[in-house]
Formats: structure tokens, C-alpha cells, sequence
């Protein structure tokens, strides 16, 4: 499937959540969707796993249209084509990220959850395709952005400060993908952990070296 027909289809699978009143249906599409698609190594489609579908239905539809919505501005942005084993174009992505959530932040029609997930699955890819370059192994444990960082920071390829953001930005894009929508209301908030990650990236992009500390 083309970028254009996956932004279209999501698009599709968004509008569906606003009308259908099966939420475990959709919920089962917008899942199978994303492994289809994504794999089943995304986060979009770990965060989609992690909402139960027997729980309240708004909840459930909200939790969902808060993921579509940083799924569609993901795919809008070019990130997925963009992230590969090698993180090729990496800094070129970078560049356009703090204006494209910006713009999400921006928007009254926008929860600030869509931008959190967004930001924290950005920084999630950019992670996983360092550890894919660098040839580190996870093992058995379970991907995800404390993994991750806890790997590169054994590699010694990342500073103990940077850890422990990533600790504090994986906090915030959980809130956001498992609906405790008061933990991410405040859009000052979402603003500085994208700041963060943008400064984050920038630093380690391979274009731009990687500095060990």
C-alpha cells in the first residue's frame, strides 16, 4: 500500500471511530490495520494493544482517535518511509518535526494527546533503528522506549541524563496512548517533551555525530 492510500485509510479507520458504536470491531480493524502495515514491532500498534476493549466505550473510542490521530500525522510527515535499518535521512525528518507538532499543539480541535503519542513514537523508531545500526541485540525482552534506552545507555552510546528523559517522555506518551487524558492536558507540557526529543535527535542523528558521555 502506497503512503498516500495508508494516510487515506487512516483517515477512513478515524472517521469509523467517530460513528461506529462497536468498539471492540474497530478496535480489532485499527489493530489488525497497523500489524498488517506497521508490524507488529510498532509502537502505534503496541499502544492500540495496550487499550482493552471491554473497558468504557468512550474511553475506548477516544483512546483510539487519540492514536489514529498521531498515526496519521506519523505517516503525513514521511516517518515511516523515512526510518530504515541504516536511519537513512534521519536529520531531514528532524527538521520538520517541530513545526509539524507545533501545528498539532496548536490546533483547539487537536487533544494534546495526538502530538504526545506522535512525539513518543518518532523518538520510539528512532531508538529502535539505532539499536537495528548498531547491531545490539534485546533479547527476550519486550521492545519499547525503556528497552531501548537502557541498551544504548549499556553501550554507553547515550548519558545517563539522556536515560532518564527517556524515561520521562515514555511517562508522558503512555498517558496519552492509555487515555489518562489529565495527565496530558496541558499543551506548555507536551510543548517541552517535544523540544526535548527534537534536541535529542538532532544531537544523536548519524548526520551529526554521536557523542558518548
Amino acid at each position: 500500500m502506497e503512503q498516500a492510500e495508508l494516510i487515506a485509510h487512516v483517515k477512513r479507520l478515524r472517521d469509523k471511530v467517530r460513528s461506529d458504536q462497536s468498539v471492540r470491531g474497530i478496535h480489532t480493524e485499527v489493530a489488525e490495520f497497523i500489524r498488517i502495515y506497521l508490524g507488529a514491532k510498532s509502537s502505534f500498534y503496541y499502544a492500540v494493544m495496550k487499550i482493552d476493549p471491554d473497558n468504557n466505550s468512550d474511553y475506548v473510542a477516544t483512546s483510539l482517535r487519540a492514536n489514529l490521530d498521531g498515526l496519521f500525522s506519523f505517516l503525513e510527515a514521511g516517518l515511516s518511509g523515512s526510518i530504515s535499518p541504516h536511519r537513512q535521512g534521519q536529520l531531514d525528518v528532524v527538521s520538520d518535526f517541530l513545526g509539524m507538532s507545533n501545528d498539532l499543539l496548536e490546533n483547539p480541535k487537536v487533544h494534546p494527546a495526538a502530538p504526545a503519542v506522535l512525539i513518543g513514537a518518532t523518538l520510539e523508531e528512532f531508538l529502535r533503528s539505532w539499536i537495528e545500526a548498531e547491531e545490539l541485540s534485546i533479547g527476550d525482552k519486550k521492545p519499547g522506549l525503556e528497552v531501548y534506552s537502557q541498551m544504548l545507555r549499556e553501550a554507553d552510546l547515550i548519558t545517563k541524563q539522556d536515560g532518564k528523559d527517556i524515561t520521562s517522555w515514555a511517562g508522558v506518551r503512555n498517558h496519552a496512548a492509555h487515555g489518562e487524558w489529565d495527565e496530558v492536558a496541558d499543551k506548555k507540557r507536551i510543548s517541552l517533551m517535544l523540544e526535548g526529543v527534537n534536541l535529542f535527535m538532532r544531537r544523536y542523528s548519524p548526520e551529526g555525530g554521536i557523542a558518548n558521555g
